[in-house]
């Protein structure tokens, strides 16, 4: 039988007993919540940076384009997008643990099955599966923090939360370079299903399953379907641009159908019935600088392992295990930066760490901008350990005004909605620098291929994009088998200058968004601290 009790959703203090919140044994501590959600959410993170570290030995495998591997981290990204505010919504319905359990246990499922996809295209149809399940996660993991601990703690625990996600984000590049290097990519996603077995038992002893009182059932299905095919449109256009061109016609029209489908979301979620996103919560300017900022803080961070894995391993030579290793400052510094940021934001308000977080966010950007052929551990290591320190106080700090800012019947939706723009900003800044690099490496690869090789343009135009997609990757178009070694050192310098050029321009692109980012969050304002929400124990 359900028993209504006190509980807290937005920084509300949890009752103080369990006999109060009709816990049973210890399920629902805040302590044990914080542990399990951390499982579920470190599996989430340790797959994100261990693809990165993969996608280079997956495009060998399954002869993958860039295209192709934009769309391994972006169909999971979109499909969290998309289905994280209807999951939130579930979660306030349902219970939150019901809905967590059944994402763990989905994630680890479809993980195994990405490791036996036999092509490509397979392996995109079961990440965007994978995403669907890594949505039911995310929002729910907020919610039963939020439920469990009092708002003076609220900021510490979701920066411990942080660095639990960062401390996977450390070990995803280390564990992704030993296996890739030393047993298949597939072993990458092997790793998923222990640590779901994991979070299940944790959560299944652990959480306490709460609801909101008076919730509804009902998913705005006609909303999704909108705002999925807006942010398809949007990608979709955005990866094509390089190939087809910015100014072109198939780039416009796709960019024209979402911004239509945009306005026409925007105009149905002011008629629906159970609207998928209520408009009314935009109408706070702290929370929508919020959104912005994440946004832009996931941009940055996503373009940024996106391209530097491809830079390391295929400008610099280095192995995945290597790879990983000179990535690992950036992870470890995240690790402690979060619970850092928590405390500043807690002492400071959320204006002043964000801003700082921002300015050494733009000035790494700025330094990977200027990364040369034989970047060294040294020169990488000052960028990423400032990406680090810049990026964790805007994730928290963010987090902290969306939630708070949100009112409290709809704090599952604005969950939702904070962890969508998290992807929505990742799967763009993958996008869309994607395209730079890609868009830079055909504008300048012709004037640029050696003449030993043969004159470029008489080189069959479906050939001409091969070696425009390889190159885009950070590896020259070569065969030392099988080509004269001049060619093939000719080739590889113009295949590494064109690269950095490319992928300097993106960085630099990236540097001046975070830059500018710091103009909205001079308006921010710390989310209120409610007591006594309403939620249900079930």
């Amino acid at each position: 039988m359900s028993q209504t009790s006190t509980a807290a959703t937005v920084g509300a203090p949890p009752p103080d007993n369990a006999k109060a919140t009709g816990r049973k044994g210890m399920q629902g501590h805040p302590w044990l919540t914080l542990l399990a959600v951390a499982f579920g959410v470190m599996m989430v993170a340790l797959d994100g940076t261990v693809v990165g570290i993969a996608n280079p030995a997956i495009s060998k495998d399954l002869d993958a384009s860039l295209a192709d591997l934009q769309w391994v981290t972006n169909g999971y990204l979109l499909a969290l997008a998309v289905c994280l505010i209807p999951a939130g919504k579930l979660g306030d319905r349902y219970g939150h643990k019901t809905i967590f359990l059944i994402g763990a246990a989905g994630f680890a499922t479809t993980s195994l099955l990405i490791a036996f996809s036999q092509s490509v295209q397979m392996l995109i149809a079961f990440r965007v599966l994978q995403g669907v399940f890594g949505a039911l996660l995310q929002p729910t993991a907020l919610g039963l923090l939020r439920n469990s601990f009092p708002g003076n703690k609220l900021n510490m625990a979701i920066g411990i939360w942080g660095a639990a996600i960062s401390t996977a984000t450390a070990a995803g590049p280390i564990v992704g370079g030993l296996l890739v290097e030393h047993v298949s990519w597939q072993s990458v996603f092997y790793i998923n299903v222990p640590i779901g077995v994991l979070t299940l038992v944790v959560g299944i002893w652990a959480l306490a399953n709460s609801r909101v009182a008076g919730a509804s059932n009902k998913i705005d299905y006609i909303g999704v379907a909108l705002l999925s095919a807006a942010m398809f449109c949007l990608v979709w256009g955005v990866i094509k641009s390089g190939e087809k061109g910015w100014g072109s016609a198939y780039t416009l029209g796709f960019t024209l159908a979402a911004v239509v489908l945009l306005a026409v979301f925007a105009l149905w979620q002011t008629k629906a019935p159970e609207p998928l996103m209520p408009l009314v919560m935009f109408r706070n300017r702290s929370f929508s600088i919020g959104i912005v900022l994440m946004i832009f803080m996931a941009f940055a961070m996503f373009g940024a392992m996106f391209f530097i894995t491809f830079y390391l391993q295929g400008v610099n030579g280095l192995s995945p295990m290597e790879t990983g290793v000179r990535m690992l400052p950036m992870s470890v510094v995240m690790m402690i930066g979060s619970p850092i940021g928590a405390f500043a934001i807690t002492k400071l308000g959320p204006r002043i760490p964000i801003i700082a977080g921002l300015a050494l966010s733009a000035t790494a950007m700025a330094l990977l901008a200027r990364l040369g052929e034989d970047a060294s551990f040294g020169s990488t290591m000052l960028p990423f350990v400032l990406l680090g320190f810049g990026l964790s106080p805007i994730m928290v700090g963010a987090t902290d005004i969306i939630v708070g800012n949100a009112s409290m019947e709809l704090s599952g939706v604005a969950s939702g909605i904070q962890q969508a723009a998290m992807q929505v900003g990742g799967a763009l800044g993958t996008a869309v620098l994607g395209a730079v690099v890609a868009s830079k490496v055909s504008s300048l690869l012709p004037d640029r291929w050696p003449a030993s090789a043969g004159a470029y343009d008489q080189i069959p135009h479906g050939q001409r994009e091969t070696i425009e997609g390889t190159v885009s990757q950070g590896f020259p178009p070569v065969d030392p088998k099988t080509m004269d070694p001049g060619v093939v050192d000719a080739i590889t310098r113009a295949s590494d200058s064109t690269f950095l050029d490319g992928m300097q321009l993106a960085f630099t692109i990236a540097a001046v968004a975070m830059a500018v980012m710091i103009v909205l969050a001079l308006f921010v304002k710390q989310g209120e601290k409610r007591e006594g929400a309403v939620a249900v124990h079930v």
